[in-house]
């Protein structure tokens, strides 16, 4: 039994999945004439109260597909500096939108309202003109990190009253609603655009949607066009992404519940230091600096279990809806099992 908690892209579709790629009727998105994408589209788009949505291959090309129709070069972005959209998007902000990131040090990879405010650039020459706030939820560095409604709120009003458009990375979105007193249409209400992706935590082989109004989602028709991301049979998969939005959202709570205990069981261990909080379904185990973490990786995989190494001394674990109960007792047993060097020093 090989455990896989690298990440939850790794999942594989489900029998009901994969009977409703094979049955999904098709026809050619660049045309918008596949019923299945346009289903898809049409049904997030209701979830989130918002006029419209486009399907996308990935969660790096709806991020930057909104950063670009927010923005108008020369500018900027602020974003915290754990950002998805900063550290691991290639370098789009800037060759993709001709924009300047301000990165902010927030909680976890929160930012606050008065953080923001804070950092907006005046009207000066000198300075690229802020045009565009990016959040994350859950931010995946910060160890699956939620935001709080009411800081939502505050940042809304902000960009609203300083005329800054508001854009939301929620490709763990749903992880954050399921733990949340708020729902799709409360964060609806709240950004200019959202991206969400469908091959994380619910499942889906490929796929991420970009969500907005009339307006914006035009526009993003053609730079996704630009971007190489019109597909033509799409529903294949598009189909996939409606099945887990109808299938695997509330089921998250499990994934969430066995990553909690994962973290518990790490903390217990005299090669761990420090486990982050267990938000939802990440966990991030620091090793003390005298260890060499990537041996304890290397030693977990000999034994089965797959994991990532997430900065200096850090291993991160995901879990996901192929990762079971049987698999999260062995895991456990792994954890117990290797023999770590520099670990006379209980943490």
């Amino acid at each position: 039994m090989i455990i896989d908690l690298r990440s939850d892209t790794v999942t594989k579709p489900s029998t009901g999945m994969k009977e409703a790629m094979f049955n999904a009727p098709l026809g050619d998105d660049v045309f918008n004439d596949d019923p299945s994408v346009n289903e898809l589209e049409e049904v997030v788009a209701d979830l989130f109260g918002m006029e419209a949505s486009i399907f996308c291959p990935s969660g790096t090309m709806t991020n930057q597909i909104a950063i670009k129709i927010n923005s108008n070069a020369p500018g900027e972005i602020i974003c915290d500096a754990l950002s998805h959209v900063y550290k691991y998007e290639g370098g789009g902000i800037g060759f993709n939108s001709g924009l300047a990131t301000n990165l902010l040090n927030g909680n976890k990879g929160r930012l606050n309202a008065n953080q923001i405010e804070a950092a907006i650039k005046i009207d000066d020459p000198h300075f690229p003109e802020t045009q565009l706030v990016s959040l994350e939820n859950t931010c995946n560095k910060g160890g699956g990190s939620i935001y709080d409604i009411s800081e939502i709120k505050k940042i809304n009003v902000l960009c609203k009253n300083t005329n800054l458009k508001l854009h939301l990375d929620g490709a763990r979105l749903f992880n954050a609603i399921i733990e949340s007193n708020y729902s799709t249409k409360d964060i609806g209400k709240e950004f200019d655009t959202i991206s969400i992706c469908l091959s994380k935590g619910l499942g889906a082989p490929v796929g991420s949607m970009l969500i907005s109004n009339f307006k914006n989602i035009k526009k993003a028709r053609k730079i996704r066009k630009l971007f190489g991301g019109g597909m033509r049979q799409a529903g294949l998969i598009a189909a996939a992404g409606t099945y887990a939005i109808r299938n695997n959202i509330s089921r998250l709570k499990e994934d969430h519940k066995r990553a909690k205990i994962l973290g518990n069981e790490l903390r217990g261990l005299n090669y761990v230091k420090n486990v982050l909080p267990v938000y939802t379904n990440i966990v991030v185990a620091e090793i003390p600096s005298e260890i060499d973490y990537l041996d304890v990786i290397d030693q977990f995989a000999k034994l089965g279990l797959k994991s990532v190494p997430f900065g200096p001394n850090q291993i991160r674990f995901v879990t996901h809806l192929d990762f079971t109960d049987l698999m999260l007792e062995k895991s456990i047993n792994i954890f117990n099992s290797i023999s770590v060097e520099g670990t006379n020093k209980l943490y």
